[in-house]
């Protein structure tokens, strides 16, 4: 089903309106055109094309300027719907007697597990095809962790979705060339890693920070599986990531470390934890709280990677108050809608050092007096973040070609 949206404006006596009371007045809402396309209905064909095309002159004609014709209405209808909010998010406006609010908490296929404020329970709820048509950039119309609208409907404890509000925040990367969302209105991420078994991936908990700057989130880094390794080698790769600002924290499920620390960072927050398979999500969850009872697996012996024990991102509620978000384990983190010239931007350390570069769109990679390899070669940016980046510029622009001869501004 394909769509098409026409924004139509407030009537010129609505803007009347507005001008006299000083842009108070509101209104009730903008009116959008959507155009649907049914995407499982064949086009029929024309009866006897050869035959007009070989006896009509005019057909014939027709035929060579290219031009399509087709039923009115064959494969296509439109419909008018009332929206509010920003062009950006537009939210279906709807009548919300006999409507509930709640959260999404698990999401698969056409069907949604929704939490519901009023009454505090769960609901099967299905999504309205008009919503589905109003999310088309999106790999998903509905995300875990979006706040909705449904209405109760059919058995007992099962629902349809009317409304999704706006997002406040999102986890989200690139997948088939669209914004694949994990998670929606978070207040943090909790990056996990593990020291072996799978190795320590400092490039994907680079990529996992780029992708908390974009959207302004909170990150703390959870190094796990402590145990596995002597503790001391850890101290470098900890001291990069605190001198830069962020919280870093070492856990282990044997010895128990750092697991209070970590529940009392997790209480009374909405959170999602991520990171690549094996590392330990779901098992330090049920570490900070045992009756969650989360599916856990063991690393592959052969390839040393993790199975993808948890399939699909599912909110839970903490006995210590607030949600977590467990997502499916990843091994690829591509960002979405970030230019490669705008990665250094999110780069934290390199802000203060972009100002005193000679050329005002360097790359930081071959140009001469550049801030940001002068502050490397000084020992005021770690080295291994620098690499990190030349690495995420490289992997995000393949493409790339010869850099140009320098030229003054």
């Amino acid at each position: 089903m394909e769509i098409e949206l026409f924004q139509f404006p407030g009537s010129e006596h609505q803007q009347m309106g507005k001008r006299r009371s000083g842009g108070k007045k509101q209104s009730r809402g903008n009116k959008v055109r959507v155009a649907l396309r049914r995407n499982r209905q064949s086009r029929a064909r024309p009866q006897n094309l050869t035959r007009d095309m070989l006896t009509d002159a005019v057909s014939a004609e027709d035929a060579e300027t290219g031009e399509r014709l087709s039923g009115k209405g064959s494969l296509s209808r439109r419909r008018t719907i009332v929206t509010a909010g920003d062009a950006e998010q537009p939210v279906r406006d709807i009548d919300l007697a006999g409507c509930h609010a709640g959260r999404v908490v698990s999401f698969v296929g056409l069907n949604c597990l929704v939490h519901s404020d009023q009454d505090n329970r769960n609901y099967e709820c299905t999504v309205r095809g008009v919503l589905r048509t109003m999310a088309r950039e999106s790999r998903n119309a509905i995300v875990t962790g979006d706040r909705v609208i449904f209405r109760p409907q059919g058995d007992v404890h099962q629902g349809v979705i009317e409304q999704i509000e706006p997002r406040q925040t999102v986890l989200s990367r690139q997948s088939q060339g669209r914004e694949h969302i994990l998670v929606s209105n978070i207040d943090q991420i909790l990056i996990v890693a593990s020291t072996a078994s799978p190795e320590l991936k400092t490039n994907l908990i680079d990529r996992y920070l780029v992708n908390a700057e974009v959207h302004e989130i909170p990150a703390i880094i959870c190094i796990n599986k402590t145990d596995l390794v002597n503790i001391v080698t850890l101290q470098n790769t900890a001291a990069v990531y605190s001198r830069v600002g962020y919280q870093v924290l070492l856990t282990s499920m044997v010895d128990g470390r750092g697991i209070d620390q970590l529940r009392r960072l997790l209480a009374g927050r909405k959170s999602v934890v991520s990171g690549q398979s094996g590392v330990g999500k779901s098992s330090l969850l049920n570490t900070v709280d045992p009756g969650l009872n989360l599916d856990t697996s063991a690393v592959s012996e052969g390839s040393q990677k993790g199975r993808h024990t948890t399939r699909r991102a599912r909110l839970v509620r903490l006995r210590s108050g607030g949600w977590v978000a467990d997502t499916p384990g990843i091994r690829q983190f591509e960002l979405w809608d970030l230019a490669p010239g705008e990665i250094d931007g999110y780069f934290i350390e390199f802000r203060s050092f972009i100002p005193y570069c000679r050329f005002p769109d360097c790359s930081h990679i071959h140009e001469s007096g550049c801030g940001v390899k002068d502050a490397v070669d000084t020992g005021l940016i770690e080295r291994v973040r620098y690499e990190s980046y030349l690495r995420m510029r490289d992997e995000d622009a393949p493409h790339r070609t010869a850099a140009p001869p320098e030229t003054l501004p």
